[in-house]
């Protein structure tokens, strides 16, 4: 029997939705918010050493419980310059993740000779993957002969020097790998990826999750189309943690200048979620699937204005290198690097829980 029955437009749109709304609901959701839970900050969540630059924070909890914080660190008497060619990789522990740390030694110092990574070891992130601990870093070189003064002039002038521009330019992303939060590490003769796609000239601020379908997720920073010029984040993935890594030919932000990106898979919401600073203000971006990315429900995250435990405020010069670390599936701390005139050193802002 034939059916003769009209729907109107209104109708049929309700059906549409009816049939539609159990799938839509189905569908992983950006529900993470934590900027009204960021607590105030104490002066033992604030991480200085005498006579060194600090920078770069990324933390990790080691099977002795404790809490191991991997940075950047290079001597003041270099100057705040001397990043690029002075820094190493230091460890120091906690029995909280925001802190007080002690420091315990050096992880991984710069080779020298003449290798991609003969100059400097700068941006840590610390992960453990299927059995094994990996700091994922980034170094450069020079392709001309030059002296130890060389080195120290090109610190002591910064971006006025005329060999800053090659020595930046040369900057690669690195992983080393070990059994041991306390080393030693394994390191590879050659960088873990290349620019290609979206970025060119360089691969920095490296940042790295296993997600949902097992594979791993790297992000990479590079120019857009100049050295120098615009810079995009970037997308590789890759079946194991050292790669090889196949560039991903859509950026995940391109819509405004970014630096240092911090990316982790949230199994709980089953999201990705990443976030980094631009103009010295913390962000948020996420995505359903790892590679489509979006400004996250919750975008803007923190501005340099930060309440102190005593009732003051702390105002920054800069604000940068976030780093999330979460525990049980919800972010604990908010880790950030910041500086003044003649220091830089890490804060490590509470979350508090729900």
């Amino acid at each position: 029997m034939r059916n003769n029955k009209k729907y109107s437009l209104p109708g049929l749109l309700s059906m549409f939705l009816l049939w539609a709304m159990p799938l839509l609901s189905q569908q992983p959701q950006d529900t993470l918010f934590f900027k009204e839970r960021l607590q105030p900050v104490s002066k033992d969540m604030i991480f200085r050493t005498e006579g060194y630059y600090n920078w770069c924070p990324s933390i990790i909890k080691g099977k002795d419980n404790k809490y191991h914080l991997f940075y950047s660190r290079w001597k003041k008497e270099y100057g705040f310059g001397g990043w690029l060619t002075y820094s190493e990789v230091a460890q120091s522990i906690a029995d909280k993740p925001e802190g007080p740390y002690t420091f315990v030694g050096v992880a991984l110092k710069a080779k020298g000779g003449t290798g991609w990574n003969a100059l400097n070891v700068h941006n840590p992130r610390v992960h453990y993957f299927d059995g094994k601990y990996y700091l994922y870093y980034i170094s450069t070189h020079l392709d001309i002969d030059y002296t130890e003064n060389d080195i120290r002039q090109n610190a002591k002038l910064g971006a006025k020097s005329p060999l800053w521009m090659q020595i930046r330019n040369n900057q690669r992303t690195g992983v080393a790998v070990s059994k041991s939060l306390n080393g030693p590490w394994r390191r590879f003769d050659k960088p873990l990826i290349e620019p290609s796609g979206p970025i060119k000239v360089l691969t920095v601020n490296p940042t790295i999750c296993q997600g949902a379908d097992k594979r791993y997720y790297l992000i990479v920073k590079g120019d857009r189309d100049r050295a120098g010029g615009a810079r995009n984040q970037a997308l590789a993935i890759g079946d194991s943690p050292v790669g090889p890594f196949v560039m991903q030919p859509k950026p995940v932000i391109d819509y405004m200048n970014t630096e240092d990106m911090a990316l982790w898979y949230d199994s709980k919401r089953n999201f990705y979620y990443a976030v980094f600073h631009n103009d010295n203000i913390i962000y948020m971006v996420s995505s359903p699937d790892g590679i489509n990315w979006n400004k996250a429900a919750e975008f803007e995250i923190l501005r340099p204005d930060i309440p102190m435990t005593d009732g003051s405020r702390f105002t920054p010069m800069e604000l940068q290198r976030p780093f999330v670390y979460s525990e049980n599936g919800e972010p604990r701390v908010l880790a950030v690097a910041s500086r003044d005139q003649n220091d830089s050193y890490l804060l490590f802002i509470p979350i508090k829980g729900k």
